[in-house]
């Protein structure tokens, strides 16, 4: 073909692109469903366009001249389409149900090969292995039209990311199994269960670790890139491209999978590379190419139906409709018997009923099935009828698919309810229709005056708004309950939280980093708070307090192994949060005090203020506990947050400037760069101070004044500094064997058997009974705040103790007042003693406490033994 020619005609069919989408809108019409009309017209009018125009028949001619094979499909399109669906994907939700997308992708493609298979094996005379293949290359399901309702009528967004997770690893799970059946037709291999499953996991896995390499390793160059974004971009095209194909020709693994992992990659890590205008350019460019790489798969695919359908008999219609009810019911168990199990676990999410009817009905098939059935049609070791039936089955279901689901789902979207506002949005519309037009009267008065406009055309304008107002029931919110006005306002707070979140990653008031959890979590939250108003909020407000899991492992690994690195860095982002989460908190509060009182009333509004309120506190109460601890990196992060929104508002400044013409975009860029320098210095991120030397933590303990220098060098050898945390439980047991703590900072609480409490602070011990009488009786031990000790095992004690008689008298002395509290108490307890020195409600805690003041006759030589409470 002339290249001239072949210009002519792909220019045509992106102009005919460019009118589908408002075509599909007039319409109401799946943008799948129309392209697929469109390339059925074009199909047919490629062999019968004699009466057609030149200009037009010349185009037709390009179209029919056009090589288009399964491998253009393939290496063409598809790594465009993958990669741009999973970087725009956020990974930490993708994360959160992970479990539930593997489950509805990879059992699902499983249950549908095989529920197809054995169903038109026992219908046909075609065999088992082309059924489960066609089993296969039908298993796979394309989210578009599903994806683009469920926005529409506001679903959930962990239902849309169940979606599309679920397609775009369906497509990885069934290309893997279809290439394994292939082999199997083809001579290559053996059906057996072993063999097809082991070929598939290593086709799976292989893929998901290629991928991530590949999406590393360009998540590293992005560095190397910084300030070119056309070339960050170009970047990210190569590695669609080099992912896919790499994976399959050279490492035999799941180019499907590689793309799709590489693609999470670079969207997650990728992006805290990229400055915020360059992912912007990024992401906008991805959706230009996804949206032409889809519309033109979807036309080339539907251009080859009628030539696939040339030769379909009666009994073949039968096995189409056969083919369309068999993946129904599969997909049905799965929507209806798997995914509300999945629901009561942690690794689901609860889908309610009429959600799940969509997800069923919704399951249309497209381009990559239509691909895969042309792939096999090419395959010339296969036997003619077997390649005519594959074609031919795909093409029927996947028709069936687009045409009765596509063009049914928007009136079972109806018919379900779930296109309409529910009651209480209705009234919360109302109101706010009613508020703003108020509002707008009212300025369009004082404009009018100002302009000097003539009072009959402000009062005709006036009489519009009045009109506009009496159509709408403003006074329905009244009817509302308490309760329902709460649940509203929450939901409301809690969507206007992820904008606020957004909005500091986008004017870089935070890093990449933590603005990507801190949006996870306030998503997370919203989809709670949507659930379960108020109560869904406090519980996710607890859970958003605490500590991570990458926190607590890295606290468990210092623990037992005194590493410090990773639990500094998990400080410092829990400090970044907080600050982060603070300021936020504050803007909500504002943002319900006067946005929402006159939605919801005083009363609902102060209930939703005050739940804000609370968790302002505890935020508060948390960030307080780190800064006393480490007050030189507070001091730092209020700097830094403080100066990024100077920084902000600045460039905002700048920008509205360059809008209003007040300086050129030369200026523009010189600010900006002046920008750039002038808070360079706080890119010197100091070290979060967690580090504890044992020599250092030694010279403030009191009890330590007075041994050798010597006593205390093997004393720091052996003592291990440990950091404990807010409400932390301390173990008095360390490897099998007891131990005792110092306190060099902070202070820990002693609840004891009689469930008074006792303080602990700066020097003082707690264990040392326990390592000395080689026992266990003191109570629980919980840290008050951030507490840096000294742990000292009971080997180590006995070592020591041998060693230096300082050191062992001055345990034993505070182990002797120990031991003459307990005793005290004990007879006090018994009354078997009575001291006139003790207080009315004389408690163990105040024993302890006292111990060093009680007199009496000296305990007996064997005080050492364990005095029971």
């Amino acid at each position: 073909m002339h290249i001239g020619q072949f210009v002519f005609g792909l220019a045509g069919l992106l102009g005919l692109v460019a009118f589908m989408p408002p075509l599909a809108g007039r319409l109401r019409l799946p943008y799948s469903v129309l392209l697929a009309l469109i390339g059925f017209a074009l199909g047919i009018l490629l062999h019968l366009h004699a009466w057609a125009p030149k200009m037009v028949s010349d185009f037709l001619n390009t179209l029919q001249a056009f090589d288009i094979s399964s491998e253009t499909f393939l290496y063409a399109f598809l790594p465009i389409l993958l990669f741009e669906t999973s970087l725009a994907m956020n990974l930490r939700r993708l994360l959160d149900d992970i479990g539930a997308i593997l489950m509805m992708a990879i059992v699902a493609v499983v249950v549908c090969t095989f529920a197809v298979g054995y169903a038109l094996n026992a219908a046909s005379s075609y065999g088992l292995v082309v059924c489960l293949m066609l089993g296969a290359i039908v298993a796979t399901t394309d989210p578009v039209a599903v994806v683009g309702i469920f926005r529409e009528v506001g679903a959930p967004k962990r239902l849309s990311t169940l979606v599309e997770g679920e397609a775009l690893f369906n497509d990885a799970a069934s290309i893997a199994l279809y290439s394994v059946l292939l082999a199997v037709l083809t001579g290559g291999g053996e059906l057996s269960g072993s063999t097809v499953l082991g070929s598939f996991l290593f086709s799976f896995l292989g893929g998901g670790i290629s991928g991530f390499l590949m999406g590393r390793l360009a998540s590293g160059l992005f560095v190397l890139l910084r300030g070119w974004p056309a070339a960050e971009v170009t970047l990210t095209i190569a590695l669609a491209y080099l992912a896919f194909f790499v994976s399959e020709h050279y490492l035999g693994v799941s180019g499907v999978v590689a793309t799709v992992i590489s693609g999470l990659v670079v969207g997650s890590t990728g992006r805290t590379r990229m400055s915020p205008a360059t992912f912007e350019l990024l992401s906008s460019s991805w959706t230009q190419m996804g949206f032409l790489a889809n519309s033109l798969i979807f036309l080339f695919a539907a251009m080859l139906i009628p030539r696939l359908m040339a030769e379909i008999t009666w009994m073949q219609i039968g096995l189409v409709v056969l083919l369309f009810g068999v993946t129904l019911l599969a997909r049905a168990a799965m929507v209806f018997g798997v995914l509300p199990l999945l629901g009561r676990t942690r690794f689901g999410t609860r889908v309610s009923r009429p959600y799940r009817v969509v997800i069923l009905w919704g399951g249309l098939r497209g381009a990559v099935s239509l691909a895969l059935a042309l792939a096999v049609t090419e395959q010339h070791a296969i036997p003619h009828d077997v390649r005519q039936f594959i074609g031919v089955a795909t093409t029927g279901f996947v028709l069936l698919t687009l045409f009765v689901n596509g063009i049914s789902l928007r009136p079972l979207i109806r018919r379900l309810g779930l296109n309409q506002l529910t009651p209480l949005e209705r009234h919360l519309r109302d109101q706010a229709v009613s508020l703003a037009l108020e509002e707008l009267r009212d300025k369009t008065e004082e404009l009018g005056r100002q302009e000097q406009i003539k009072p009959q055309v402000i009062e005709r304008l006036c009489t519009v708004f009045e009109a506009s107002q009496a159509g709408v029931a403003s006074g329905q919110i009244q009817s509302l309950t308490e309760a329902q006005k709460i649940k509203m306002g929450m939901a409301i707070l809690s969507a206007r939280e992820v904008e606020l979140f957004y909005e500091l990653l986008k004017s870089q008031i935070v890093d990449w980093k933590t603005a990507e959890a801190l949006l996870s979590r306030a998503e997370r939250m919203n989809d709670t708070v949507r659930l379960a108003g108020l109560a869904g909020f406090e519980a996710a407000i607890a859970t958003d307090l605490r500590y991570s899991r990458g926190f607590r492992t890295a606290l468990r690994l210092h623990y037992l192994f005194g590493l410090q690195g990773w639990l500094v860095r998990e400080l410092d982002k829990r400090f970044s949060n907080l600050i982060a989460k603070r300021s936020v908190a504050q803007r909500l509060i504002r943002f319900a005090e006067t946005e929402l009182a006159p939605l919801l009333g005083k009363q609902a509004t102060g209930t939703i203020v005050q739940a804000h309120k609370l968790r302002l506190s505890q935020l508060e109460e948390a960030l307080h506990s780190l800064t006393l601890q480490y007050p030189v990196f507070a001091q730092w992060l209020q700097e830094s947050y403080l100066a990024r929104v100077a920084a902000s508002q600045e460039r905002a400044h700048y920008r509205t400037m360059l809008s209003h013409s007040l300086i050129t975009s030369e200026m523009y860029a010189d600010l900006v760069k002046q920008i750039t320098q002038r808070w360079r210095y706080l890119d010197e991120r100091p070290t979060l101070d967690m580090t504890m030397s044992a020599m250092e933590l030694i010279a403030q303990v009191p009890m330590f004044d007075g041994i050798s220098e010597q006593a205390k060098k093997e004393l720091a050898r052996r003592l291990r500094p440990r950091l404990a945390l807010p409400d932390q439980k301390i173990h008095l047991r360390y490897g099998g064997m007891r131990a005792m703590f110092f306190v060099a900072s902070g202070a820990l609480e002693l609840t004891l058997p009689d469930g008074s409490l006792v303080e602990l602070g700066t020097g003082q011990t707690i264990g040392e009974v326990n390592v000395v009488e080689h026992s266990d009786h003191v109570g629980e031990v919980r840290s008050l705040g951030y507490s840096r000790l000294l742990m000292l095992t009971e080997r180590d004690f006995d070592t020591l103790r041998g060693k230096d008689p300082i050191f062992s008298e001055k345990i034993e002395a505070v182990v002797r007042q120990r031991q003459r509290a307990y005793q005290v108490w004990q007879e006090f307890e018994s009354g078997q003693r009575q001291h006139e020195e003790l207080p009315p409600l004389f408690g163990l805690a105040h024993a302890l406490s006292e111990a060093e003041n009680f007199v009496g006759p000296p305990l007996p030589p064997d005080w050492e033994r364990t005095v029971e409470a």
